[in-house]
Order: C-alpha cells, then structure tokens, then sequence
C-alpha cells in the first residue's frame, strides 16, 4: 500500500529495508560505543560463573539421596528387630520426608535458577518437562523457594510437637518463631511480587513508547515496525472498517498501532519473557489457569491441558480452534500465546484483519516473499478471528500464502467461528479453502469450543442463539 504524500522513508529507503538509514550511523558514535558493548558482553558472560556452583548443587543432592536411603535402612531395620514403637516410626518417616524436600528444593534451585541466571535449558517437547518451569522468572523463584523453606519448616515443627517429650520448652517456642517469620516472609515475597510485575508491565506498557526496534524487525509486529529511526518516520495508523471496527473498539490495536506497539517494545532492549509478551501484540492479558473450563457446554480440556505443554511449537503443528463468538477461543489462544513467550519463544499475535493488511503492504511493496520468510523468526503465529467477515479473493490469496508458508516450518493457531465446512465461504473460493484446510489441519490439533456466548451470560443473550460447530 503506498504511503501518504506527506510520509516518506528517511534517505529514501523503502519499508523493505532493514531500517532506514542505517548506513548513516555507521560512524565514529559506532566506535565509541563499542567499549561499553563489549564490556556489557564481557559482564553478561560472566553468568557461566555460577555454573559450578549448580554442579556443586547436584552433588549435594546425591548427598541427599544417599542420606535418605541411609535414614530408611535403619527405620528398616529397627522395625524388623522390633525396636521401633510407634512415636520412632513417625518421627524417621518425617526425617524422611524432610530429605525429600529438601532434595526437591535443590532441584527447583539447580534448574530453576540455571534456566533464569545462566542458561536456557531447552527442554520444549519433552514428555517430562515439569509445569512450573515454563513460568520460571526470578520472581517466581523466590516465591517457590520461600514457600518449600516454610513446607520444610512445618516438617521440622512437627517433628518436635510429636517428639514433645523429649523437646525443651525454650526449643519449642523459637522453633514456633523461627517458623513463623518463615511464613511471614514467604507472604511478604509472594505480595511483592505481584505487585512489581504489574509496575513493571505498566512502566514498559504498550502504547507508550515510541521509536522503533531491532534493525529487521526484531520483536516488531508488522511491515512498519521495521522502518524505524530516530524520529525520522512517523507511524499513521490505518482508519478501520467493518468487523475491524468491533475488534478495536473492545481494546484491540488496529494493523499499524500493533506494529507501533511491538516496535516500542523493542525498543525498550529488555529480554524475557516480559518484552515477548509485550511484543507479541496481545489484546489483553490473558492465562490458561484463568480459563472457565466448566462453561463451556463442549470442550476437550485433556486436549488444552497437553496443548499447554507446547509440545505442538517444537514439533512444527497448528491448532486450531472452533466455536461460536464468546466461547473464550482467543482467550485460549493468548494463553497458549503467553505461555510460549514464558518458555522462550517468539509470538506474533494479530486478527485476520490484521494479517490481511501486513501482507497487503507488503505485496504492494514487492516484498511478499521476504516478509513470510521474515516471519519464519516466530516459532508461533496466532491468527484471530477468521470468518467474522468473508474476505475477498486477494485477501484470501494472502492467508493462503500465510498457511502454506508456514506449513511444516512453524506452527500457526487459527481461531473461527465458523465450521471448517463453511471457510470456503469466508474465503471466496472452494479451491483456495481445501487448500488452506488441506494445509493447516495436516498437522494440527483441532479443539471444539461449544457453549453460550460468556460476554453475553449475564444478559440473557438478546434471543441470539449460538450456532452449533460442526
């Protein structure tokens, strides 16, 4: 789509171009800031620092297991010699269960604190990778390590309340203490936590910034996220229209206000899983454990809980949800969505309307082809809201393209509210919908949201009733 007269790329460079004017600061301000990147560098690597120490931690945990099978052989044995009454029983097996959680609080510091501090441990598509480690952050830690302190605690408490004989007064009531500032403290840090995520979203939000993000687009979310520069391009978002109109006016950004959205998230030079979240261009937040799963009539919830898991992004395959409009299908794909920006991939979320016209621009321009191959950085795209408006021949070329571009090669979420049976309606053409059917459920999870309308559950539906997915 051609710019607007009074817009034009900085240097005369197009929208294909990595960002405009590059060349133009390849200058002396490139060597004098070439000492404090490398130093950054040198700083940043010194992280593998704490590597031996993690090794040294895993060592500790085979002290453990050697102590726990230790501490069961003599519990073994008294029992069998007839040495053990009861009280001794409980008392090992709580020592028992006391090595135990200590041990587990070694493995969720030994993996944890490595995958957040050091590395990356690429676990994605493994049968065992534990649920808690797609949400690990520092924060998060903390509370999972302050909480296992006061479980260990309350063991340690216990043991003297049944060993009361046998425990001095003076003992019991520090013991009660000590426990108890455990628990205050886990409390305090679990507080904490919550409360500096949300500043920390609403300090780097979206919409508030503006520049641009890394050269080639980076984290950015549509064609005009890669034209950035110092100022020297202003962002015009795109008036919209028809079903567009009834996305953006529940909160979501129109095609160019997504791209200056996930451009200001670059530009903010944060990583995690906080800066792909906010470059992914979400409409809202939203997460699988606040999914209703018991309003819906009909729903696999076997199938969403192993979706959960992402083992579909490493394997390369879509998913695909199907349901009326307010059956919580976009919930569910901004969940999955979030989720794989927790485990570290990138995601690139935007409505079909969206979608539409990134390609569009991009034809226009002459740089199809670059930009499905530029999308090829995002191990998940979510495509939203197809079939609320039947899209028109080029349109329905693009989604083609989009689909087939990406079959095998990345994976794709689709949400509809229409039956698989009626795309060739919402894409104009039989031929082109066995086409991108054919394509996109060769490899994929389709998962069937049936149920009334949530937004509408206390408004008694206006009389709509909600059509059935076939």
């Amino acid at each position: 789509m051609p710019l607007p007269s009074h817009v034009t790329p900085a240097h005369g460079h197009s929208f294909s171009s990595p960002a405009p004017g590059l060349d133009s600061f390849r200058d002396h301000r490139d060597v004098a800031s070439f000492a404090p990147a490398a130093l950054g560098y040198a700083l940043f690597a010194t992280r593998w620092l704490q590597a031996p120490l993690y090794f040294g931690l895993v060592a500790a945990q085979g002290v453990y297991v050697y102590k726990f099978f230790n501490e069961l052989w003599k519990l073994i044995v008294h029992v069998i010699n007839g040495h053990a009454d009861e009280t001794y029983v409980m008392l090992a097996v709580l020592k028992l269960v006391d090595v135990v959680m200590i041990a587990n609080l070694l493995i969720m510091t030994i993996v944890g604190g490595y995958e957040t501090f050091v590395s990356r441990i690429n676990l994605q598509g493994h049968r065992d990778q534990p649920e808690w480690l797609s949400h690990v952050n520092s924060n998060v830690l903390k509370v999972k390590l302050a909480t296992a302190i006061v479980g260990i605690s309350s063991v340690h408490l216990l043991q003297m309340f049944v060993d009361v004989h046998h425990t001095s007064q003076h003992a019991l009531l520090w013991g009660t203490a000590i426990h108890m500032a455990f628990i205050l403290s886990a409390g305090i840090l679990a507080y904490m936590s919550g409360p500096m995520l949300e500043s920390r979203k609403s300090g780097h939000g979206c919409g508030g910034h503006g520049g641009g993000g890394h050269a080639g687009g980076g984290h950015g979310g549509g064609g005009l996220a890669d034209s950035h520069g110092e100022g020297n391009l202003q962002l015009i978002p795109k008036p919209s229209t028809g079903a567009h109109d009834d996305a953006t006016s529940s909160g979501r950004a129109t095609p160019s206000a997504s791209a200056a959205t996930s451009a200001s998230a670059s530009s903010l030079g944060g990583s995690g899983a906080e800066s792909r979240i906010r470059a992914a261009g979400f409409p809202a937040p939203k997460a699988l454990e606040d999914f209703d799963h018991d309003y819906p009539r009909s729903l696999d919830r076997e199938a969403v809980a192993m979706l959960g898991k992402l083992h579909f992004i490493t394997a390369k395959e879509n998913v695909v949800l199907l349901g009326p409009p307010g059956t919580g299908k976009t919930h569910l794909a901004v969940a999955f969505g979030t989720r794989a920006c927790q485990a570290g991939h990138q995601v690139l979320f935007a409505t079909v309307a969206e979608w539409v016209a990134r390609l569009a621009d991009a034809k226009a321009a002459g740089r199809l082809t670059e930009e499905l191959a530029r999308l090829d950085r995002y191990p998940l795209l979510i495509v939203d809201a197809l079939g609320y408006f039947p899209l028109q021949a080029e349109e329905a070329q693009l989604i083609f393209r989009l689909v087939a571009h990406r079959y095998e090669r990345g994976s794709l979420i689709v949400t509809s509210d229409k039956p698989l049976s009626s795309w060739d309606l919402v894409l104009s053409d039989t031929a082109v919908a066995s086409a991108v059917i054919d394509r996109l459920v060769h490899h994929s999870e389709i998962i069937s949201v049936e149920g009334d309308n949530y937004r509408m559950r206390d408004h008694g539906g206006f009389g709509f009733t909600s059509p059935a997915v076939r």
